[in-house]
């Protein structure tokens, strides 16, 4: 029987058990373990009381065994001449302007690495810093004070996650403001565009036409913002201008250079709205279609461009009902 801890939940049946009287060998079959782990829980953890054995205060009693278990891989804690030193670099005045040298965790960390390239006693990682600066002991100190950024433990590059999602939302233009041509597949050039993620994580990203359905497809190694911004304007570049207005993509990161794209392409770029696919209802179906040459958990990694191509062939020379029985490509090249 391999050796796991016993959990919180585990300790509130093991009192419920011990409080009816069960032997220590069916607690421990009820629960999994061996019997000795029962009896070393009861000998650890027990208290001497009337209840005999609380759920409550063993749960506290291994808190407070973790805690002083993991002290030893404090390095600060455990010397006193690397806290010390950390202390002095956060504090520090300058004898010129008698002001705070504000040096960084990040910087005294590499300063020590740069003194004592050998004395792993005297390294010590930035994050290991951060942590000794907001424990009790750095509260103590205000040692949070001294540092250059204060709002928080750890700062976003872009602000918090609420306002980079406000700030992406303010840049994007929603699929409600495309023109009324786009909404009724009156004219060519009117594309959505969405990729397909194969299981090793390599991409297929697909445009059609909304009003031929023509469709477009390329290999992306990785589902990378600027290979697919630079692959986009690749492939838009041989596309005449009058069949290329607007496109419409879903909100994955993967277009999150749409205005680079836009600017690049002369398109109109909009979005759907979260989790609306079937605003974008072209496209989906020429992904389900695409789905049957490359299955769902399928890898895309010895695909070849040639194969792709083949298949975005298949798809533009096959009739469709909804053309009257044409081929996308002879709607898309005027030959119908």
């Amino acid at each position: 029987m391999s050796y796991t801890h016993i959990t919180s939940f585990q300790r509130n049946e093991l009192s419920g058990m011990l409080r009816v009287n069960a032997k220590k060998k069916d607690i421990a079959n009820n629960l999994g373990k061996h019997r000795t782990t029962i009896y070393r829980e009861l000998k650890k953890k027990g208290v001497k009381n009337k209840i005999g054995y609380d759920a409550r205060l063993a749960k506290e009693k291994t808190k407070d065994n973790r805690i002083k278990a993991n002290q030893r891989f404090r390095k600060i804690d455990n010397n006193p001449w690397l806290k010390k030193y950390v202390i002095k670099r956060l504090t520090q005045k300058s004898k010129k302007s008698n002001k705070n040298d504000h040096w960084s965790p990040e910087q005294i960390s590499g300063r020590l690495s740069r003194l004592y390239p050998d004395d792993k006693s005297r390294n010590i990682g930035k994050d290991s810093i951060y942590e000794f600066i907001y424990s009790a002991e750095g509260e103590e100190l205000g040692l949070k004070s001294y540092l250059r950024c204060k709002k928080g433990k750890y700062r976003r590059r872009r602000g918090t996650k609420t306002r980079e999602k406000q700030r992406n939302e303010s840049e994007r233009k929603r699929i409600d403001q495309r023109p009324k041509e786009a909404e009724t597949r009156e004219r060519i050039g009117d594309w959505e565009g969405d990729t397909i993620v194969g299981s090793d994580k390599s991409h297929i990203l697909t445009h059609v036409d909304r009003h031929s359905r023509y469709t477009l497809l390329d290999k992306l190694e990785r589902g990378l913002a600027e290979l697919t911004k630079q692959t986009t304007i690749a492939r838009f570049k041989s596309i005449p201008k009058n069949k290329k207005y607007t496109i419409v993509y879903d909100n994955g990161t993967t277009f999150t250079e749409h205005e680079k794209l836009e600017e690049a392409t002369n398109i109109d770029i909009y979005f759907a709205y979260p989790y609306h696919s079937w605003e974008r209802p072209t496209n989906e179906n020429t992904n389900g279609l695409v789905r049957e040459f490359f299955p769902k958990k399928s890898s895309f990694a010895k695909v070849t461009t040639e194969e792709i191509e083949e298949v975005a062939y298949i798809l533009n020379n096959r009739p469709r009902k909804c053309l009257n029985y044409a081929t996308p490509a002879e709607v898309f090249h005027g030959k119908v």
